[in-house]
C-alpha cells in the first residue's frame, strides 16, 4: 500500500524543475482539474534564486538590507532561510549577516557536474590573461572564475608543494594515530586565522579535506588543506578516539556522521527518474518483478530522499523505516499547515 498522505503533495511539487530546487512557497496555486500539477509561480521562484545568490556572496547585507533587495518581509526571510536549511544548504550567521556556505551539498553536486579540474582551471585563466582587458566578456569570465577557484594556490608551485606537504603529514598522523597542529588555519566561518590542535582520522575529497576531532570544541570537523599554512606532527597520541566519527555522504549529496536506513518500492517512473538523476543509486536497486523495483539504502538525511518521494509519491511505496515514514508525515503536515 502506498504512503497515505494527509494532503496530496503533488499539488506542492512541480514536475518541471529538479526537485532539489523547488520550494513549497513558490508552488502553491489553484489546482486545474484537468491538470493536477500547479502553475509555477515564476515571480516567487525568481525571488528565491535571487536570495540564494545574495546569501552565497553575502559579507555586508544585514537582514533588513536583504529584505529590501529581495522585496520580502523579515518573517518571509526567516521562512526562506529555514527552507534553504531543509533543502540541504548550510546557512550560518556571522555577526549580523546571514550566509550560505559554498560547501553546501547542493553546490557540491553542481560543481561535480560543471566544474573544471585544477589544471583545466589554471589553463583557462592563463589563456584569458593573454587577452586584452578591454574585452568585457573576458573580464566577466575572469571574475566568474576567480569566484570559484583560488588561483593563488592552484597556480603557485610553492603553494602546491605546501599542500602536498600538509597532506603527507596528515597521512602520517592518521597512520600513527597522533595529534597535529594546524598552523594559522584560516576559517571563513569564524573569520579567524589561528593554530588548531586536532586529531586527524580521515582524508576526504581527493585529499583536499581532512576530518578531525578538535579537543577544544569537543567536535568532529572538516578542515580544508588549502587553508592550512603548515601542519606540525606532534608526539602526543590520540586522546579522543572514541569520539571520532567518520563523515558519510549519500547519493543526494547530504553529509553527516550518522546513517539512516530507507527502503522503497519503485514503479517504472520513479525507477527511471532515480537512475537518471542519481546514477550511483543503481547499486542499491533490485528487481521485484511486475515492473516494480526495491530501493534499499542508507542516507545521511531524510531531506533528500524525502523530496524525491514527495515528488513522485503516487509511484512509490514506502516500506521503511518507521522514522522515515514519520518524517514524511511531518513534512506533509507542515507544508499543508495542518496540526
Amino acid at each position: 500500500m502506498s504512503l497515505i498522505c494527509l494532503i496530496n503533495p503533488i499539488s506542492l511539487i512541480s514536475p518541471i524543475l529538479p526537485i532539489s530546487l523547488i520550494s513549497p512557497i513558490s508552488l502553491i496555486s489553484p489546482i486545474n482539474l484537468h491538470n493536477p500539477f500547479p502553475i509555477m509561480r515564476h515571480d516567487k521562484l525568481e525571488r528565491e534564486l535571487h536570495l540564494l545568490m545574495l546569501l552565497t556572496d553575502n559579507h555586508t547585507l544585514t537582514i533588513d538590507k536583504l529584505c529590501d533587495k529581495v522585496g520580502i518581509s523579515r518573517r518571509n526571510l526567516y521562512y526562506y532561510l529555514e527552507f534553504f536549511r531543509d533543502t540541504g544548504f548550510v546557512v550560518y550567521k556571522r555577526g549580523k549577516v546571514y550566509c550560505i556556505d559554498r560547501d553546501s551539498p547542493f553546490f557540491g553536486r553542481l560543481v561535480e557536474r560543471v566544474s573544471f579540474t585544477a589544471d583545466e582551471a589554471v589553463l583557462m585563466r592563463r589563456l584569458l590573461d593573454k587577452v586584452s582587458d578591454n574585452n568585457a566578456v573576458v573580464a566577466n569570465l575572469k571574475r566568474k572564475m576567480d569566484r570559484f577557484y583560488d588561483f593563488d594556490i592552484l597556480d603557485s608551485d610553492e603553494m602546491r608543494e605546501q599542500a602536498a606537504h600538509n597532506v603527507s603529514v596528515l597521512h602520517e598522523a592518521i597512520k600513527t594515530r597522533r595529534q597535529v597542529l594546524l598552523r594559522n588555519y584560516s576559517s571563513p566561518h569564524s573569520n579567524t586565522c589561528r593554530d588548531r590542535l586536532v586529531e586527524p582520522f580521515m582524508l576526504m575529497n581527493g585529499n583536499n579535506e581532512v576530518r578531525c576531532h578538535e579537543p577544544a570544541s569537543g567536535m568532529n570537523k572538516t578542515f580544508k588543506v588549502a587553508r592550512m599554512e603548515d601542519v606540525t606532527l606532534l608526539e602526543q597520541p590520540w586522546q579522543h578516539e572514541g569520539d571520532h566519527r567518520r563523515m558519510y555522504t549519500d547519493i543526494f549529496m547530504f553529509s553527516g556522521e550518522e546513517l539512516y536506513p530507507v527502503t522503497l518500492s519503485l514503479g517504472s517512473l520513479s525507477y527511471n527518474v532515480l537512475k537518471e538523476e542519481y546514477p550511483s543509486a543503481a547499486r542499491y536497486i533490485t528487481s521485484a518483478g511486475n515492473m516494480r523495483w526495491n530501493l534499499s539504502m542508507n542516507v545521511c538525511s531524510h531531506a533528500g530522499i524525502g523530496r524525491f518521494v514527495l515528488g513522485l509519491y503516487e509511484d512509490i511505496e514506502v516500506l521503511g523505516d518507521d522514522a522515515f515514514k514519520a518524517y514524511l508525515k511531518a513534512r506533509i503536515s507542515r507544508i499543508a499547515g495542518v496540526g
